[in-house]
């Protein structure tokens, strides 16, 4: 075996274990929500949890973790005070908290004042927040020193603000989909100043709550993938902003994320009060590969696992479908509401429904359930896992449950 091969055999194991322990964006390493991590239960009582913390005021994101730094958003007083919180990963201790003052807005009443995921790099922390008069990306440093921070303008949308912002190679890719004037940018993440800033097409009552992924295949440019309403699925030059190409529109909004599996690309549309109306997969040149219609997720993201695509919908009817062709496998109602996305940990799913009900199904062609889990409190939170741990957010506090050996 040649020097080189074993040097990138080397790296290659260096680096799978970091991405497996962090989880440094909302839903984990490019937005899939898929995790190998094993030895996570299916079934658990109040006293299994490592700890479970009370959080000031109420929220939505998504906890994000790199080593031992955990990072977390909150807001009271109806959004005039947002905060960004620090806590030691193992022990749910606060280590450092940075507020700020923003106006009272209104959202929808699923949302909440800081329902954005932050992103870290290893070394700063990347938060937004928005009311009306303006949307502020901050950057603080593991310390919690405030590195810089971006005013984008105001913020105009019925919902309030969803989308999270990202990171690709030095840039901090920012979705700014509104009801006014739309685009998405990219900040220079070590001094906050743009770099390029794309618009987007809008219209009222249409915005976009869909957070980016990043496509990378071999021998090919890295593509940045956007989803909304009015501009369908679109696939951008993440150096420079410039599209590469677009589907037509969608006939309604975008909340859900888009997943990238199988060399698809997966998104969907959809409208308050019902079941998403359109999922459309498309290749990496935007052709459309197929089209389902029928018992979608709406503000919930897909999982895509192996060879197949599990959709569990707001109304708590869970769906399996091959990747290829979109044809469904089985499909079965497992209750409740939902408005946090799922994970899947080790082959097995999670999700949380709104009344702070955990269920695990089994990420299979056969449906299995597996367990149910009251939590004590609501949740609209994505899970996350990192360190061999899974940590649920609720309404009002942070759990963290530690894999099992045994499992």
């Amino acid at each position: 075996m040649s020097r080189c091969l074993i040097a990138l055999l080397l790296i290659s194991l260096i680096h799978a274990p970091a991405q497996a322990e962090n989880w440094t964006r909302f839903r984990g390493f490019n937005g899939t929500g898929v995790s190998p991590l094993k030895g996570i239960p299916t079934t658990w009582s109040p006293g299994d949890y490592n700890f479970n913390v009370r959080l000031p005021g109420e929220g939505h994101g998504a906890a994000v973790i790199h080593g031992q730094k955990l990072f977390i958003t909150s807001a009271v007083n109806k959004g005039a005070i947002r905060y960004l919180f620090c806590l030691n990963a193992d022990s749910g201790e606060i280590h450092w908290s940075r507020p700020l003052g923003m106006n009272q807005s209104r959202k929808h009443l699923r949302n909440s004042w800081a329902s954005s995921t932050p992103c870290t790099d290893g070394t700063r922390v990347y938060v937004g927040f928005a009311d009306k008069e303006r949307y502020a990306m901050s950057a603080y440093d593991f310390d919690g020193n405030l590195a810089w921070r971006r005013l984008l303008g105001p913020y105009e949308s019925q919902h309030g603000l969803g989308a999270s912002p990202i990171i690709f190679e030095d840039l901090l890719i920012v979705p700014n989909d509104q009801d006014g004037p739309s685009s998405v940018l990219a900040l220079n993440r070590q001094t906050g100043r743009t770099v390029w800033s794309r618009l987007r097409k809008f219209k009222s009552g249409r915005t976009s709550y869909a957070t980016p992924l990043i496509i990378r295949e071999k021998q090919q440019p890295p593509q940045l993938i956007c989803v909304s309403g009015e501009s369908g699925i679109s696939s951008l030059d993440p150096y420079t902003g410039r599209q590469n190409w677009a589907t037509e529109a969608f006939p309604l909004r975008t909340v859900a994320s888009p997943v990238f599996a199988g060399g698809l690309v997966i998104a969907s549309c959809g409208q308050g009060g019902r079941f998403g109306v359109l999922q459309r997969a498309v290749d990496t040149r935007g052709r459309i590969r197929w089209t389902r219609e029928r018992q979608l997720p709406y503000v919930t993201t897909p999982i895509a696992y192996r060879d197949h695509l599990y959709e569990w919908n707001d109304e708590g009817v869970f769906s399996c479908v091959e990747l290829a062709t979109g044809k469904t496998v089985w499909t079965k109602r497992v209750g409740g509401n939902y408005s946090g996305s799922p994970v899947c940990i080790d082959g097995k799913i999670y999700g949380v429904s709104e009344r702070g009900e955990v269920v695990i199904v089994a990420a299979s062609p056969v449906f299995k359930l597996l367990g149910k889990v009251p939590l004590g409190d609501p949740s609209h939170s994505t899970p996350s896992v990192a360190a061999g741990r899974l940590y649920i957010r609720t309404f009002h506090r942070l759990l963290c449950l530690e894999a099992r050996s045994s499992e």
